[in-house]
């Protein structure tokens, strides 16, 4: 893993960057805060609380508005990645949630970002592939928007970065698929049962899971912060995507587990309501077309070498 890590920052020539990362406590977040230190960059963390304060922190309360203006100066480059957990039911007071921490903040953080005398050259957010919806067929950078809570939500999420995009700052959306990990996202939460045996066929299993493993999400996260020609959304997945059924199938078979358990769509629905039914059972085959025409190799293309690896 080291091996790889310094081939890839090798690959990139670039003077050591100031970077703003927010959420950098979080799976992701941490992650690629090591990964930039590694990489001989400066990077600080985005926080809320003051008992986080620290050498290596910018604080701020968008809640309340307190933060200093003059603390945002001067930063190459901003990563934002923080944001309510979207994989939790969606009752009415968590969709409000949802929006205040993925657009609302997002929106304010441009807004400050915006009125800066020196402004970032870079702002790289977080999104999500449920921006297209459930979506049986292809889909790539270029394709519309779906329908439902969650494409919405995403839509809004990336609008939100309008202010700093009119102040000539390059603004990348990066939509991610499920990002594979043992110590946190989805794989985090399944791997208990899947040791138990209890996984398995979730609905009808044919829906399409997008995926990206740990590794190639934080060198895709640094592959767009040192690649120039890439703006807008793009698409944080693996080229082969794979369904429900074959994930399980794969997942179990690496934990030499059965996977005969069964999750009838009627009961996903009665349980998770929306939630259930766009992130469990719509279907997801995003294809990372800008990454691949831009260049960036992965590690990992295939479910069972990222599995391999991480597990």
């Amino acid at each position: 893993m080291m091996k790889d890590d310094l081939e890839l920052i090798d690959k990139y020539s670039s003077a050591p960057l100031k970077v703003l990362v927010s959420g950098a406590n979080g799976f992701m977040g941490s992650q690629l805060t090591a990964f930039l230190r590694l990489a001989g960059h400066s990077v600080m963390r985005l926080v809320r609380h003051k008992q986080e304060v620290r050498s290596d922190t910018v604080y701020w309360d968008p809640i309340e508005g307190q933060f200093s203006k003059q603390d945002f100066e001067g930063f190459d480059a901003v990563f934002h990645l923080a944001g309510a957990p979207i994989a939790h039911r969606w009752t009415k007071k968590y969709r409000k949630k949802l929006f205040t921490s993925r657009c609302r903040d997002t929106w304010l953080l441009s807004q400050v970002l915006s009125r800066l005398y020196s402004p970032p050259k870079t702002v790289i957010s977080a999104s999500a592939v449920g921006f297209y919806g459930d979506c049986k067929e292809k889909v790539t950078e270029f394709s519309p928007a779906g329908e439902g809570f969650l494409s919405s939500l995403c839509k809004q999420w990336e609008m939100a970065l309008e202010a700093i995009e009119q102040r000539g700052c390059r603004v990348v959306c990066a939509r991610f698929g499920v990002v594979l990990g043992v110590k946190g996202g989805m794989l985090h939460q399944i791997l208990p049962l899947y040791r138990l045996g209890l996984g398995g066929r979730i609905g009808s299993g044919n829906q399409y899971l997008s995926w990206i493993g740990i590794d190639d999400a934080i060198g895709a996260l640094y592959h767009l912060l040192m690649t120039e020609s890439l703006n807008k959304a793009v698409n944080l997945v693996a080229p082969h995507p794979v369904k429900q059924k074959e994930f399980s199938s794969i997942l179990a078979t690496k934990l030499r587990r059965p996977h005969f358990f069964h999750l009838p769509s009627t009961l996903i629905s009665l349980a998770l309501g929306d939630m259930g039914k766009e992130m469990l059972l719509a279907s997801s085959q995003v294809y990372p077309q800008k990454l691949l025409e831009s260049g960036y190799s992965f590690r990992y293309p295939y479910l069972q070498e990222a599995l391999n690896e991480i597990i």
